[in-house]
């Protein structure tokens, strides 16, 4: 008796339908993402086992280099075009419109006051705060600019704005004194200290 041979078929998997999915998940992911600025002072944080989350929203960062210049940044354009505004109406800053503008969308900013509206006309604004001598927020006792930055910033963004420290872990202890003193002078007592996730066991 003589066998059937069964002829061997392709399959064929329309790949359509999952096409779709690829793009759908594409474009959410795109339009769900927070893009975080580049910036332009690198800051080696220190190793910490906390977890504890930074909020992402209405947060004040300041930031403190290796070389103990101070500098800030808000987490969003609108903060940070509150903030100028703010600065405006207290009369320590005298920005125009396009200055604003150009203020909210820079990703840190750190000079003396009197040099602001210079520096944000300047076209490497980023080498100003990297390799300028003057650059950074005055924060000493001679002259404490960084507690104006954050009583503005408190009355522009309201009691539910958050603070974070970003110290590089070669910062002089006396600088970080200044920057809490600065915070505690304006009644600000409560902020984190964001630092790099270290192994449990270190």
């Amino acid at each position: 008796m003589g066998r059937f041979k069964i002829t061997k078929q392709d399959t064929f998997i329309d790949m359509t339908p999952m096409s779709d999915v690829m793009v759908l998940l594409l474009t959410f992911f795109m339009l769900t993402a927070t893009f975080v600025k580049e910036e332009p002072v690198k800051v080696n944080t220190p190793g910490s086992v906390s977890e504890i989350k930074i909020p992402s929203t209405n947060l004040l960062t300041i930031f403190v280099s290796k070389e103990g210049k101070v500098f800030m940044n808000m987490d969003s354009p609108q903060g940070m075009t509150a903030l100028a505004n703010q600065m405006n109406t207290s009369g320590k800053l005298t920005l125009n419109a396009k200055e604003v503008q150009e203020f909210a969308q820079v990703p840190m900013f750190g000079t003396p006051l009197n040099t602001v509206s210079g520096w944000l006309g300047a076209s490497d604004r980023n080498g100003i705060l990297t390799k300028d001598p003057s650059a950074g927020i005055p924060c000493d006792s001679v002259s404490d600019e960084l507690r104006v930055w954050v009583e503005a910033a408190r009355e522009a963004c309201g009691e539910k704005m958050r603070i974070a420290i970003k110290a590089d872990k070669s910062t002089s202890y006396k600088v970080i004194k200044n920057v809490m003193k600065s915070l505690r002078d304006v009644d600000e007592n409560r902020y984190n200290l964001i630092t790099s996730l270290s192994g449990a066991d270190q």
